[in-house]
């Protein structure tokens, strides 16, 4: 039975619930310890690098400035020696968008010169270069688009340079025909320059190397100026010399400073040769920090702590307006790039969405596990349960009402004498973080659907197996039994919420209870090998056991029930109909003091296999529902058979039986159906369902139909807008994904060996069957003429189809390779020329087909794109969809209108989610909507956003969403607002006890 397996796995998982909390510690410690040696390493490559550059170019600059005046030797390599390391003087930052744009000399006041100042003014800022200086602050990310950016060892350098007490005034000329020499060059580069060409920054100056010509200019210029400042008298020195002047030789003075400065340049050229060892170890150490510097971003902290140190690592290598956000899964950094209609990121405000979701209809039925969980009310309504909702049902309307008050998976139900009032049992479960819920039981008007009575929070373990209300008191009392291990009994006074008595009754699982429906003070359970009387006396329960004397014992009793002369009729696992009675003390036997007991008073042989359920008619006739038989028997009262029916195979056996009127009845199933008829003119479907996890899920392009494929093998195609099942099929495989072709003739199936089917949605033949791989399949998607077929595959590749005769015939394209992992999710854009896709590691690629299935190296270039379909959960575009502290796998599928106005999610605690779209920052609020009892795996919108349709996991249960507000309609409240609590439990179909007791 699955009500001893789930207690087995809550046992182990109990016992072991602190050791993922330590590993999760663990492995939190071991991620922060491998970030701090990134950020050392990557720190320490920098400050090599920076060394390589202070040494290439400030010999440069030395022999720059000593052409221009040798007496400013002594000053530089003071200042060097003094200033050069020791002062770390900073460019200010434009990172501002309203940063004036007047001249770059306004902000680096420490100049080499008037040379370089003028140069500067010469060259007014661009938006170009001001958006550089943005992305700067930014993007932190290397680039293959890049500006060559200015070295930061050779700015602080040359601002700690305080040059202008160093030059005399005559040489003002020279670095006035220096300015004219270059202006041409300067002039081109402002016509033709762009943020894809290298910036004119402090570097291009420096680097430029002396040639001959401008030495022989400067000997010219040099002489020119002192001839017109000594004239005929003695030269006077200028105020501001920094020494006093020296008699000058004729071997003396600035061209012999010049000749010797082109013997030096010939020397250091030949000491160079000698350095290249050195100067390609460094140029590796280089290409490492470059490198070593992404990773810096891993995690925030270390971000925010890196910049000091490597503040000259967050400039802009773009030449291009873009920026980028990073979000963090499981530590990995996932780079989103901005679309450029985005302006301001950080302005952006995300809002609730103007859209409701409102539940419409619920498809399934839980017959595979759950027993007594049919029943028909007076209103003409029946009801049943699935996941979480209770479902009440208009046989002759075919219309739905839902009460939907649980947090968890609901397991049984109890009708009040009077009919009208209803008790609804729920498991416990866990929610996000995987502490145990609590498990209680609601007291309910089925008129209203207002909740009367909670009985039992933090009472009960694991979750309600079964209920009854008292039937002799007129319904007073209310029994429960729990799921622990003891199968702790209860009866409680519920319109009080006093709990009256307690016992512990089995350690074997218990599947009924029922009060004897003469004397409340009697209770009577069975289960596996027991069938127990219970007498309530005092606040006091005691039992008895049932006695089998001479006949066999059975493996399990699962069902009772009073006949009219007050005995219990029980059906168990043999096959067999006993009739139980009370019997005289068996003083002869037993001895005196010996007391009444309960015995078999007959054995009715009634079906083969098991018997699943019994039930009473108003005559005192009896229906049987076989197992393995599927059979259906009516009894008269003294058991002698009457009249009997067989219900298809497909749907599976007998689980319980229910009375419509004195013809028609309803029967539940094993295989989650519910078939209405008579014994005359035989059983139909009115409720049907997956009987195990579902997750493909396709809509039709045109229509109001969706197709649902899973674990069952089943693939199901449904009709929103009737809220049937228009047919079904068998396949061979569990199909986990499909889609339809986008003229709606097609439908594609993708299976779990790597084989994919087509189907023909009119003769429902398979027109295609092809095989992609070994492994499993993820995704199929359509491109959006219908040219192309993408098939996602677990092997790491996605599979290109080019498709012809308008669906029916299938070659292959192409193959998509360099994911490294499996493939979950693809969409593709607009012109059905590009594919988006996600995969198990958390990266997000984009191809072009058009071009031969390649892979788009850079990134970048997606940032606008459209697509026709937005289902991939990663992208910038539905990144505020993921919670803080997300592993990854906690959104299993997401799915964006027709419309474009809202992302709909699918979350592994039982949730959908409706955001607005686009929705790009963190921590963005939903709708939040309950219902589903596991995983929810799927979620697709309808061809005219009329409805949102969601699939779960184990609880096999299908939601359809109406959605309300926004363009569809006015605004509107949920119907009834569910608790806050949320779950992760989820029932396991067909446990070994149920196969044992077929």
């Amino acid at each position: 039975m699955d009500e001893s397996t789930n207690s087995l796995d809550d046992v182990s998982a109990g016992s072991s619930a602190e050791f993922p909390d330590r590993m999760s510690l663990m492995e939190l410690r071991l991620q922060a310890q491998e970030d701090e040696i990134t950020l050392l390493k990557s720190s320490l490559a920098d400050a090599l690098r920076r060394l390589r550059i202070h040494d290439q170019q400030i010999p440069l600059l030395k022999q720059h400035l000593i052409a221009v005046n040798p007496n400013a030797a002594r000053a530089l390599n003071q200042s060097c020696c003094a200033d050069g390391f020791s002062r770390a003087h900073r460019l200010p930052s434009s990172s501002s968008q309203d940063a004036p744009s007047t001249s770059a000399t306004s902000q680096v006041t420490n100049s080499a010169g008037n040379v370089e100042s003028n140069r500067l003014n010469a060259r007014p800022s661009s938006p170009m270069q001001k958006q550089g200086t943005h992305d700067r602050a930014t993007q932190t990310e290397s680039s293959v688009l890049g500006l060559d950016r200015v070295p930061l060892a050779l700015t602080r350098t040359v601002q700690s340079l305080s040059l202008e007490d160093a030059l005399p005034d005559s040489i003002q000329a020279a670095e006035t025909t220096l300015k004219k020499q270059q202006g041409e060059s300067l002039e081109e580069e402002e016509k033709g320059g762009s943020g894809g060409e290298k910036d004119s920054t402090w570097s291009s100056l420096v680097e430029e190397p002396i040639q001959p010509t401008t030495i022989r200019g400067l000997q010219a210029n040099q002489n020119r100026g002192l001839e017109d400042q000594q004239g005929p008298g003695p030269h006077t020195p200028m105020s501001d010399s920094p020494a006093p002047p020296k008699e000058q030789s004729p071997h003396s003075g600035p061209l012999s400073t010049i000749q010797e400065l082109e013997k030096t340049l010939v020397r250091r050229n030949s000491e160079k040769l000698g350095k290249d060892s050195q100067e390609r170890t460094k140029q590796r150490l280089s290409r490492k920090a470059a490198s070593s510097a992404n990773l810096l971003t891993r995690s925030p902290s270390l971000e925010s702590r890196a910049k000091d140190l490597l503040s000259g690592s967050q400039g802009s290598r773009r030449g291009t307006q873009a920026q980028s956000i990073k979000m963090f899964i499981r530590g990995r950094p996932i780079t989103m790039y901005v679309p450029s209609n985005i302006q301001n990121y950080e302005e952006l405000k995300m809002d609730l969405p103007s859209e409701k979701l409102e539940l419409d209809w619920v498809y399934g039925y839980r017959g595979r596990d759950c027993r007594a969980n049919l029943y028909v009310l007076p209103s003409g309504e029946a009801v049943y349960f699935i996941a979480c909702v209770v479902v009440l049902y208009h046989i002759s309307n075919q219309t739905q009402r839902h009460y939907r008050k649980h947090t968890d998976c609901v397991r049984c139900l109890a009708i009040h004498p009077d009919n009208v009032r209803i008790a609804s049992g729920q498991t416990a479960g866990v929610d996000k973080d995987g502490k145990p819920l609590q498990a209680f039981v609601h007291i309910w008007d089925s008129t209203t659907l207002v909740t009367l009575q909670q009985i039992g929070p933090g009472t009960f373990e694991r979750g309600i197996a079964s209920v009854a209300f008292s039937h002799a008191d007129a319904g007073t009392l209310l029994c429960v039994i729990d799921e622990s291990n003891e199968h702790m009994l209860s009866v409680w006074d519920w319109a009080k919420g006093i709990k009256q008595a307690e016992v512990k009754s089995t350690n074997e699982a218990v599947l009924a209870v029922e009060f004897n429906s003469s004397d409340s003070n009697n209770i009577i359970t069975c289960g596996k090998s027991h069938v127990y009387f219970w007498t309530l006396s005092a606040g006091t329960l005691t039992k008895k056991q049932g006695i089998f004397g001479k006949y066999k014992k059975p493996k399990f009793i699962l069902c009772f029930v009073f006949s009219l002369t007050g005995d219990v009729l029980t059906g168990d696992s043999e096959g067999n109909i006993l009739t139980w009675g009370k019997s005289a003390a068996d003083v002869k036997t037993l001895g005196k003091g010996a007391k009444e007991t309960f015995q078999i008073m007959r054995q009715t042989r009634a079906h083969e296999g098991s018997v699943f359920t019994l039930c009473v008619l108003q005559g005192g006739a009896l229906l049987s529902g076989g197992g393995k038989d599927r059979r259906i028997i009516r009894w008269s009262a003294d058991l002698a058979p009457e009249r009997e029916c067989e219900i298809p195979e497909k749907y599976g056996a007998v689980r319980t039986i229910a009375v419509v009127d004195s013809e028609e009845l309803l029967v539940g199933t094993t295989r989650n159906a519910i078939l209405r008829g008579t014994f005359s003119d035989g059983f139909v479907a009115i409720v049907q369902g997956h009987v195990d996890e579902m997750w493909g899920l396709a809509t039709h392009p045109t229509q109001h139909v969706f197709l649902t494929c899973g674990n069952d093998k089943q693939v199901c195609v449904w009709n929103a807008e009737e809220h049937t099942l228009d047919w079904c099929t068998m396949l061979e495989e569990s199909g986990l994904c499909a889609d339809f072709s986008p003229n709606g003739a097609f439908v594609s199936i993708g299976l779990n060996s790597g084989r994919w089917l087509v189907l023909d949605l009119q003769t429902r033949e398979i027109v295609s069957d092809l095989v992609d791989g070994n492994e499993q399949l993820s995704a199929m998607r359509y491109s959006p003429d219908g040219s192309f077929l993408a098939v996602g595959s677990h092997d790491n590749f996605i599979y290109i189809y080019s498709v012809s005769e308008g669906g029916r015939r299938y070659a292959r394209f192409g193959k998509c390779t360099g994911h490294s992992s499996f493939i979950t999710h693809l969409d593709w854009s607009k012109d059905g020329k590009y594919i988006m896709s996600n995969s198990g590691d958390y990266e997000i690629l984009y191809w072009d087909i058009a071009g031969g299935c390649k892979l788009l190296r850079n990134r970048f270039e997606s940032k606008d794109r459209e697509w026709a379909s937005y289902t991939c959960v990663l992208g910038f575009h539905v990144m505020g969809v993921w919670m803080e502290g997300s592993d990854g796998t906690d959104i299993n599928a997401l799915c964006r209108s027709h419309s474009e106005r809202v992302v709909a999610v699918a979350d592994d605690f039982c949730k959908v989610h409706l955001f607005q779209y686009p929705c790009p920052k963190l921590k963005a609020p939903s709708h939040k909507y309950e219902g589903h009892g596991s995983h929810v795996t799927n979620v697709r919108f309808t061809h005219n956003d009329s409805h949102l349709l969601s699939i779960g996991g184990k609880d096999t249960c299908i939601l359809q969403w109406r959605i309300r507000g926004g363009l569809t309609g006015e605004v509107k409240d949920p119907p009834s607002s569910s608790p806050l609590s949320t779950s992760t439990s989820s029932p396991e179909p067909g446990s070994q006890q149920d196969k044992d007791m077929e």
